[in-house]
């Protein structure tokens, strides 16, 4: 599945929420699906950023990965489990969006993923833009980063969804 198609699943589901539900923190550390949308677009849109930005860059870059980013891309994805960022990094995402807020927010993440989709493929693979974890990206890791990045969002889903 393509990220932007992703992306869609999650529009399609926000659809089935309320919004007592979209806000309902089951636990003390445990977001809320609405924090949980928040930080997918937030993280999303940060990498759509990265990826643009290499589009604009003018100079090869000849640095690679981390040993974490070159796994993360030989394994296509995030491991099975749940990561927890450092606390100066992991501050709790937005639980005050509404639904339709958040389907508005989605909606230009689709879009974006639509326009890039082909255009990220055209730009110089050596033009990178670095990511904190996994080392200098181009712009079509950084896209291929935000599907994976999705796509590992959607376990915690599933188990958010069955706290309500």
């Amino acid at each position: 599945m393509k990220g932007y198609e992703l992306f869609i699943a999650y529009r399609n589901d926000l659809s089935n929420y309320s919004l007592e539900q979209l806000r309902h923190i089951p636990e003390k550390g445990v977001w809320s699906i609405g924090q949980m949308y928040d930080h997918l677009i937030v993280v999303s849109h940060e990498y759509l950023d990265s990826m643009e930005a290499c589009a604009g860059r003018m100079d090869e870059q000849t640095y690679g990965k981390t040993p974490a980013g070159e796994k993360l891309f030989q394994m296509g994805g995030f491991p099975a489990i749940k990561i927890r960022l450092p606390d100066e990094m992991n501050a709790p995402p937005n639980n005050s969006a509404s639904q339709e807020e958040l389907m508005n927010r989605i909606e230009e993440v689709i879009l974006r993923l639509m326009q890039w989709e082909l255009k990220s493929e055209a730009i110089n693979p050596n033009f990178k833009v670095e990511h904190g974890g996994f080392g200098w990206l181009n712009a079509k890791e950084w896209y291929v980063l935000v599907e994976m990045h999705a796509r590992h969002h959607l376990k915690q889903q599933e188990e958010l969804e069955s706290y309500l």
